[in-house]
């Protein structure tokens, strides 16, 4: 049923998020600055001076403020109830509360104590977690294409898990350019608002907004040239917000086209993070080990400078984004005529623009006459953990 009451319940949402970002982000930065939370400049990174991290603190209480005028404008404005669990999805809000606080606390200690990848993992499946027993999961899925459905039983809580955790880290991987992550988040997030308000998920439509407004709000500070980075706080936060909307989106009984959508909307970072992961396992290294050959280096080497890479990035997304919505709208014979032109297009582009000549090819650069990847043998790479390692005992000891 589609939603028709007026939006400015919605507005409201997204300007308390926007203002609340947009003041606090100063705040953040010399925060981040006194915890030396910082990103300096080295081989693994683009930027070319000292950026404070822990971005995501400015976007965590944006979403906080957003909530709560929402809770507000319910109780005294007669605005819809959000936070009344749906009739099929039985979702605790306060779990689903809690796991963005576990996440987002995860990247924050990250951003300042750095932690290992295995910790931070477990923070990911923590938070996760939390989101499944809050009721957060798909339990049955709808063939679209013949009768039937496929009861999920027990492996609902593993297959959410792996999706949210997913949805995580392909954010966090593409987070390599000024304003990229935030940008394509802000893209995605109102995307899935449009398919929430079509669909009548009051609770989505609201969350999904309000991360449209802390995004935008951000990426004033975040576009290149950047004075701030997102860091883990705030990749990690937008992946598992993009995952948890996408999941409010759908029915406790979800149609498999339902669950593709979300994932045509997220398709840019989706593809980098598995082109990622084919060039390491190539290499030989470890899925999580720091390299040049994402998309948005490639589009440097290709010789444009942050703002066109970021810009070209953001245009993939958006038409991947307006097919997810069109998609969301049509019939299975039109569903699949959509997602072939899609598929297509992003073939060509990603053709034109050789982005992806290190996962077909090897991961030498005929440019640069450099190895793309940054291994655990490169000089460079043992003098950047070294200066990491004398910063923190620098900073132990000044506490």
């Amino acid at each position: 049923m589609a939603l028709s009451p007026s939006y400015i319940p919605y507005l409201c949402v997204a300007a308390a998020a926007f203002i609340t970002t947009f003041l606090t982000v100063p705040l953040v930065k010399r925060l981040a600055i006194k915890l030396d939370a910082v990103d300096y400049p080295s081989k693994r990174r683009i930027n070319t001076k000292p950026i404070p991290r822990l971005g995501g603190t400015a976007v965590f209480l944006g979403l906080v403020v957003a909530c709560i005028v929402q809770i507000l404008g319910t109780w005294h404005l007669g605005w819809p109830p959000v936070l009344v669990p749906h009739p099929r999805l039985h979702i605790s809000y306060p779990m689903l509360a809690l796991s963005f606080t576990v996440i987002f606390a995860t990247g924050a200690i990250d951003d300042v104590y750095q932690l290992k990848p295995k910790q931070k993992l477990a923070g990911q499946v923590l938070a996760a977690l939390i989101a499944c027993i809050g009721g957060l999961r798909i339990v049955v899925i709808v063939n679209p294409f013949a009768p039937g459905e496929i009861m999920l039983g027990w492996l609902a809580y593993p297959i959410t898990v792996i999706y949210l955790v997913a949805f995580t880290n392909i954010i966090n991987l593409i987070d390599g350019l000024d304003g990229l992550a935030t940008g394509i988040c802000g893209i995605a997030s109102f995307t899935m608002f449009s398919m929430a308000v079509l669909s009548g998920r009051i609770d989505a439509a609201a969350l999904s907004i309000a991360l449209f407004g802390a995004c935008l709000a951000f990426l004033r500070y975040n576009f290149n040239p950047a004075s701030i980075f997102l860091g883990d706080s705030g990749s990690l936060l937008l992946g598992f917000a993009l995952g948890s909307i996408s999941l409010l989106n759908v029915s406790r009984t979800a149609a498999l086209t339902s669950l593709i959508i979300p994932l045509i909307v997220a398709g840019v970072p989706i593809i980098d993070t598995f082109s990622a992961i084919v060039r390491r396992k190539r290499a030989h290294i470890s899925i999580g080990q720091a390299d040049k050959g994402h998309i948005h280096h490639r589009l440097i080497q290709e010789g444009y400078n942050q703002k066109q890479a970021v810009l070209l990035i953001y245009a993939w997304c958006i038409m991947l984004s307006a097919g997810a919505a069109a998609i969301n709208q049509v019939e299975v014979p039109m569903r699949v005529l959509i997602f072939t032109v899609l598929a297509i297009g992003s073939a060509a582009f990603a053709k034109h623009l050789h982005l992806f000549e290190s996962v077909l090819r090897h991961h030498y650069n005929k440019r640069t006459h450099e190895d793309e990847l940054v291994t655990p043998d490169d000089p460079a790479f043992k003098q950047e953990e070294q200066a990491a390692e004398e910063r923190k005992e620098e900073r132990h000891h000044r506490r």
